[in-house]
């Protein structure tokens, strides 16, 4: 038998869970779509920095906005997470493209490389605040006039990154399946991906103006 606490650390679990995994809600997946499209499972450990830093960003702007010590319009949240898609599919494109134009790296390439690489970890942390702003709107709207914020706020932040550790679990086995059993390089499976969430991101950045 669960006591009081626990069934509202599972209720709040389940709703941070279903919010991010929701299709009718696909902006976040799309994001975490594009964030994985130029990794492979045999690269999971930078993935895993890549997603690490996403989820420090949106936490941290969870808490805050939650407690209502960050202010913001939900009209330019709306506005502003289809973009941080569209900058993610972009980027994706001119990595592929860069690493199409030079096969062969020397060892003078090698510090670039960690550059752009802590460059991504450094805009997904950024990309992690602005949609930590539309986590919270949907939060805000679902505690109401809790004595306490402290747990739902835990447990919701919980269930999202069970949803997010779901999709890209997913993400990597289709992109498996992709490139070994229907022979699609990764470059091209990467390429799809990219274009695919850049393409709905514009439908959304458009939805959102018009």
């Amino acid at each position: 038998m669960f006591s009081p606490m626990q069934t509202e650390f599972f209720s709040y679990l389940q709703l941070g869970f279903f919010h991010i995994s929701d299709l009718q809600a696909y902006d976040h997946i799309l994001f975490v779509t594009a964030l994985c499209a130029l990794y492979d499972a045999r690269q999971w450990r930078h993935l895993l920095w890549l997603v690490t830093a996403f989820t420090l960003g949106h936490s941290v702007t969870l808490a805050l906005s939650t407690l209502n010590i960050l202010v913001f319009s939900s009209a330019v949240v709306e506005f502003l997470i289809p973009l941080t898609i569209i900058a993610t599919a972009i980027v994706n494109v001119v990595t592929l493209q860069k690493q199409a134009n030079s096969m062969r790296k020397t060892s003078t390439e090698a510090t670039p490389e960690r550059i752009q690489e802590w460059s991504k970890y450094a805009m997904a942390l950024l990309f992690g605040f602005i949609h930590g702003m539309g986590f919270s709107t949907f939060l805000k709207s679902l505690l109401g006039k809790e004595a306490s914020i402290t747990l739902p706020l835990f447990a919701f932040n919980c269930g999202l990154e069970c949803g997010q550790i779901l999709i890209v679990g997913v993400l990597l086995a289709l992109g498996f399946v992709a490139t070994r059993y229907a022979r699609l390089p990764q470059r091209d499976w990467s390429l799809l991906v990219s274009g695919a969430a850049l393409g709905v991101a514009l439908t959304l950045v458009l939805k959102s103006v018009l």
